[in-house]
C-alpha cells in the first residue's frame, strides 16, 4: 500500500514542480549580490514562518488538537486525589482499586496524583468513552519490574503538568526484548495527551521512554526523556503543538513506527523547543513528517559522518560506500520514509548519517535549515526548495537526489547495483541554500530547475566529483548562483535555459581565500566571491548577464563591504589578475581549460562547449 502511495505523490510532484514557485523578492534582485538582505530577511521572525503552515502540500491533513486535550484545569468538581507515600498508595474518591503498590483507575474521570512513590505502579483501565484526566501535581512514581504508567484500555487520556511541579517516572533495568509490549516508562495502548505547563522527566531503562500504540499529543510542558531506545514514540502518530523537550535516546530520538497501515506512521510539529541527542534518527516518520515551526537542535550518530572516506571503495571512476555490518543503521537528523515537509521552523543539525531524509518528496517552504556536520546534507527522490535558509556542510554530497534509503555511489547515482534511472528531480524556486560538499555540491540522478533563489556551491577539491552532477538537463531561468569545486568533472546548466551562464576551468588550482570577480566591460560588478576552499572550476549564472556585453573574470587582488556566505556586497574590489574576457553569444558558455568534458559539455576549439557528452556527468564504467 505504501509504494502505491508513493508513486501517486511522486506523480503528482512532477506535475505541479513548474506551477510551485514562491518568488524569492524581485528579480532584479536575486541576481545581483544581495545575499545580506536575503539571510537577514529569512532568518528573522520564527513566529512568522510557523503562520506558513497553511501552504503546505494538499496531501498532508493536518491533526486537531480539540478541547480535550487543551484543557488544563484543575477545577475538576469530582476529582479524586491519589497520594503517594514511600510504597503506600492512598486515594479520596471514586473510580479507583488498590491493590498493594498498584493503583488501577477504572472509571473515565480526573484524578491528582501527588506525592512519591519508590516501588508501584498506575494502571488506567477503562471501557468508558469519556476521557481520563490523570493531574501530575508533583508526582515521583518508580518500577523497577513494569512501566511506572499503564494506560492498559482508555477511549482517551490526558495528562496535566501541574505549573511549578516537578514530576518524575522511572522504570527499571530489565531490559525488554524487542516487540514485546507494554515497552516504555509512560505507555499508553490508545491515544494519550500530555499538556500543562510544569516539568516531566522520564527515564525510560527497560526501552522507550514515552510511547502510545495510537496517537500521542504533546501540547505543552517541560518534558525530559532518558531512554535506552526510542526517546517518544507514537504508533500510529505524534502531534506537537508546542513545549520545551529534551530526548536523549539510544535509538531514534522522536519516531512514529506504523508502517502497515497507509495513512498512518506520521508525524507533525507546529511549534516547541526540542534537544535531541539520539544514537540513530532524531525524528523519523514511517510516512509523513511535517514541520511548520519550532526550534530543533538535533545530533545523531555521534554528531558526524559514520562512514570516513576510508569506508569508501573505488571502483572504476566511482566511489561508493563500502558494506558493512553497521550499514543498515540510521542515524539522520529529519527522516520520513514517503514525504518530509518544512514550512517554518529554525534546525541546527550534526548528523552521522543525512542531515534531512525522505524517500520520495522532500520539500523546504520556509526556515532556516543548518547541517553543521552529515554523510549528505539533504536527500531524496524528488526536492523542491521554494523558500527559507538553508547552510548544510557534507562529507559526500551536499543536495543528493536518489531514491531509497541512502547506499548510493559516492559521486553519481548507482542503485542497487546499477545506475541511478534518472527519474529524480531538484527544483529551486527560491530561498538561499549555501553548500559545503566533499562529494558533489548537487547530485540529482535527473534534472535540476531553477527558477528563483540564490544558490552557493562550495564544492569538492578532489577530480571525481563536481560542484553539479547531474542526469538529464540542468535549466535555469531566474535567481542568481556561484558554485566553485575541481574542473575533471564539472558541469555546468544545460544550454535550453532561459538565463545566462558560464563555466570557467582555471589552468591551475586557486587556492582558499582567493576572491573571484566577474564584472561588466563597463564595471557593473556582478559578483564578488571568496570561496572557502581551493578551487579550479567555477559556474556563475544571473539575471545581470546579457546576450553580447562583455565580462571580464578576475583571481586575487582584496575586497570592502559586506560579506555573507563568501559573497561580498555595498563594497569595492581592488582588481587581481585578470584571467579571461568574453561576450556571451550563447545562453551559456564554456571557458578557459578543457578539462574532463561531460554533461552536457565536448571538447572542442575553444575547449569545452554547449551540447553532447556523457548525459550526467561521472565517468560511467
Amino acid at each position: 500500500m505504501k509504494l502505491k502511495q508513493l508513486l501517486t505523490i511522486c506523480m503528482l510532484l512532477v506535475l505541479s514542480m513548474t506551477a510551485c514557485s514562491t518568488n524569492f523578492g524581485d528579480a532584479e534582485d536575486v541576481g545581483g549580490l544581495t545575499s545580506t538582505d536575503i539571510s537577514a530577511e529569512d532568518v528573522s521572525n520564527v513566529d512568522s514562518q510557523e503562520q506558513e503552515a497553511a501552504a503546505v502540500t494538499e496531501d498532508v491533513n493536518w491533526p486537531n488538537f480539540n478541547e480535550e486535550d487543551l484543557d488544563d484545569s484543575l477545577d475538576s468538581i469530582e476529582m479524586t486525589t491519589i497520594t503517594l507515600s514511600g510504597t503506600k498508595i492512598t486515594a479520596q474518591g471514586d473510580g479507583v482499586t488498590i491493590t498493594d503498590n498498584i493503583l488501577t483507575i477504572t472509571s473515565a474521570g480526573t484524578y491528582q496524583i501527588s506525592g512519591s512513590l519508590s516501588e508501584g505502579q498506575i494502571i488506567v483501565d477503562t471501557k468508558d468513552e469519556d476521557t481520563v484526566h490523570l493531574i501530575f501535581d508533583g508526582m515521583d512514581i518508580t518500577s523497577s519490574t513494569s512501566e511506572p504508567i499503564f494506560v492498559k484500555n482508555a477511549e482517551n487520556t490526558v495528562i496535566t503538568l501541574v505549573e511549578g511541579t516537578d514530576n518524575v517516572v522511572l522504570d527499571g533495568t530489565m531490559t525488554l526484548d524487542e516487540g514485546e509490549e507494554p515497552n516504555a516508562a509512560i505507555f499508553s495502548n490508545d491515544d494519550l495527551t500530555i499538556n500543562g505547563t510544569g516539568s516531566l522527566m522520564v527515564n525510560g531503562n527497560r526501552a522507550h521512554g514515552i510511547a502510545s500504540d495510537d496517537g500521542l499529543k504533546i501540547v505543552s510542558g517541560t518534558i525530559t526523556v532518558n531512554a535506552l531506545r526510542d526517546g517518544i514514540q507514537g504508533r500510529d502518530s505524534i502531534a506537537v503543538q508546542g513545549g520545551v523537550i529534551t530526548i536523549t535516546a539510544g535509538s531514534d530520538g522522536m519516531h512514529a513506527n506504523n508502517d502497515v497501515d497507509e495513512d498512518e506512521g506520521n508525524i507533525f510539529i507546529e511549534g516547541g523547543i526540542f534537544k535531541i541527542t539520539a544514537e540513530k534518527d532524531g525524528i523519523q516518520a514511517e510516512n509523513i513528517l511535517a514541520i511548520s515551526g519550532g526550534e530543533f537542535i538535533i545530533t545523531t550518530g555521534g554528531g558526524s559522518a559514520s562512514v570516513s572516506r576510508t569506508d569508501l571503495v573505488q571502483w572504476d571512476d566511482w566511489d561508493y560506500q563500502n558494506t558493512s555490518e553497521d550499514s543498515d543503521v540510521s542515524a539522520k537528523g529529519l527522516k520520513a520514509d514517503l514525504q518530509l515537509l518544512i514550512t517554518g521552523g529554525v534546525f541546527t543539525l550534526a548528523s552521522g548519517d543525512d542531515g534531512a531524509h525522505a524517500d520520495a518528496v522532500l520539500e523546504i517552504n520556509g526556515g532556516s535549515l543548518e547541517i553543521t556536520q552529515s554523510y549528505e546534507g539533504i536527500e531524496s527522490a524528488a526536492i523542491t526548495i521554494n523558500d527559507g535558509t538553508i547552510h548544510l556542510a557534507a562529507m559526500d554530497d551536499g543536495i543528493n537526489g536518489s531514491s531509497g534509503n541512502g547506499g548510493e555511489m559516492m559521486g553519481g547515482g548507482r542503485e542497487g547495483g546499477q545506475f541511478g534511472s534518472g527519474d529524480c528531480a531538484l527544483v529551486i524556486n527560491g530561498g538561499l541554500v549555501a553548500l559545503d560538499a566533499e562529494g558533489d555540491g548537487i547530485d540529482i540522478n535527473g534534472t535540476i530547475e531553477m527558477t528563483d533563489g540564490l544558490l552557493i556551491v562550495n564544492g569538492p577539491t578532489g577530480n571525481r566529483n563536481g560542484a553539479f552532477d547531474y542526469l538529464g538537463s540542468f535549466n535555469i531561468s531566474g535567481g542568481f548562483f556561484v558554485a566553485v569545486g575541481s574542473p575533471d568533472m564539472a558541469q555546468a546548466p544545460s544550454s535550453s535555459s532561459n538565463q545566462h551562464a558560464f563555466l570557467y576551468n582555471f589552468d591551475a588550482v586557486q587556492g582558499p581565500g582567493t576572491l573571484l570577480h566577474v564584472e561588466s566591460s563597463t564595471g557593473e560588478e556582478i559578483l564578488t566571491f571568496v570561496p572557502s576552499k581551493a578551487y579550479q572550476s567555477v559556474v556563475v549564472s544571473s539575471l545581470d548577464f546579457e546576450e553580447g556585453e562583455i565580462y571580464v573574470i578576475y583571481a586575487g587582488g582584496s575586497a570592502e563591504g559586506a560579506v555573507v556566505d563568501g559573497l561580498y556586497s555595498e563594497g569595492s574590489y581592488a582588481p587581481g589578475t585578470q584571467v579571461d574576457s568574453f561576450t556571451f553569444s550563447e545562453m551559456v558558455m564554456s571557458l578557459g581549460s578543457a578539462v574532463g568534458g561531460r554533461g552536457d559539455f565536448m571538447e572542442g576549439e575553444d575547449g569545452v562547449e554547449p551540447g553532447g557528452g556523457v548525459p550526467g556527468g561521472g565517468r560511467h564504467p
